[in-house]
């Protein structure tokens, strides 16, 4: 049931789509390509086995009908041919350095060194194609176009319809495979920590709707800590507890374990905010611009301002059919201090990920993890 609950949570979202991409891609580019050199594994076929398969494949048939549609589900499906910029398997990269970065556990009898490929276990590699697909089924799902929004303008809505049906099947048979490898690996822990991580992005799905769906809850307070709470919830706890898992898979102290988990959730929420940032530090205010209202700048500014405030600025905001002007907002987040503390946060958690990574002996791997969570914190 899980699948189908998931979907449905998902096709409330908004239909653009949220990537693990970079402020600055030349760069980021840079670091993600020192980093799969390390790991000798070319993340970009993290799930080729996945997605080469006959199931995958007539799904693939199905998306190719969707050609010249406006369907979000076509735009994803070209982020994964085309990932240079927004590296799509970011997640499995940074379990497979952090597995690389902890080496072989001597202590563990049963795991033999020899079995390692590049310093890394089979099952860690398995672990990180499983984070991969959880993370990809999460993509197709959020493709899933809210019909009672779409109109005769927006294009045919039997478009919508089919693209709906082939986001909801697909996705779900990603889910499906990523959780018949995790019962592959044998290690009950592991099992557990990567379950409460899929619970923890329907919770965190559930939030971000709940505060998207009508424009009447822009009146509704949010505060930094529920911010934060929420984040995690549907960007972090699916890399911190992959994080952790790989150790244990390793058998690891806890110690190590918890580092791990750490530096998963200080870089998942870092990048949160840089990408929550763009909008903010690279827009000017006669540029078109649209951003969340959830966003983390918003969040801080309505939190600096206080309610009063905040609704007066609603008001002024809104144009003469009601639609809210977003280059007003933007004008005026960037004269408070919204945008400076968020970009405080950003860099804390920042620091934060690379103070974990200190727990682990100096290599190449953890040189790699050390430079992309500095990269978080450049704009």
């Amino acid at each position: 049931m899980l699948p189908v609950t998931w979907s449905r949570l998902c096709s409330r979202g908004q239909r653009t789509l949220s990537l693990f991409s970079s402020s600055t891609p030349s760069n980021w580019t840079k670091v993600v390509s020192d980093a799969e050199k390390i790991v000798g594994y070319p993340t970009s076929f993290m799930s080729l086995r996945c997605l080469l398969s006959d199931e995958l494949s007539n799904v693939a048939l199905h998306v190719r009908k969707l050609v010249g549609t406006k369907h979000p589900l076509l735009n994803t499906a070209r982020g994964f041919i085309d990932d240079s910029r927004n590296n799509l398997q970011m997640r499995g990269l940074v379990v497979l350095l952090l597995s690389k970065a902890a080496g072989p556990n001597h202590a563990a009898s049963d795991l033999l060194a020899q079995d390692m490929v590049c310093g890394i276990y089979p099952s860690q590699r398995n672990l990180a194609e499983i984070t991969e697909l959880i993370h990809t089924a999460v993509l197709v799902h959020r493709g899933i176009v809210d019909l009672k929004d779409w109109t005769v303008s927006d294009g045919p809505l039997k478009d919508m319809e089919f693209g709906n049906k082939v986001a909801v099947l697909s996705g779900d048979f990603l889910l499906a495979n990523a959780c018949t490898g995790l019962a592959q690996l044998n290690n009950t822990k592991v099992v557990e920590l990567i379950s409460s991580a899929i619970r923890d992005l329907v919770q965190g799905i559930y939030y971000e709707n709940y505060s998207n769906i009508e424009e009447n809850r822009l009146t509704d307070g949010v505060d930094v800590a529920s911010w934060e709470e929420q984040a995690f919830l549907s960007h972090g706890a699916l890399l911190a507890k992959s994080c952790q898992a790989a150790m244990e898979l390793a058998k690891h102290n806890k110690e190590l374990q918890r580092q791990a988990y750490k530096y998963g959730k200080h870089l998942s929420l870092g990048h949160k905010l840089n990408s929550d940032l763009q909008p903010f530090v690279r827009s000017s205010v006669t540029e078109p611009v649209s951003f969340s209202l959830t966003a983390a700048p918003m969040v801080f500014h309505r939190q600096i301002i206080g309610q009063e405030r905040w609704l007066h600025l609603l008001q002024q905001s809104r144009t003469m059919r009601n639609k809210l002007d977003y280059s007003k907002l933007l004008a005026a987040v960037k004269s408070e201090k919204g945008v400076s503390s968020a970009v405080d946060l950003c860099c804390y958690h920042g620091n934060k990920a690379l103070e974990a990574i200190q727990a682990f002996p100096s290599s190449e791997a953890q040189s790699a993890l050390e430079n992309i969570a500095s990269a978080i914190t450049k704009f």
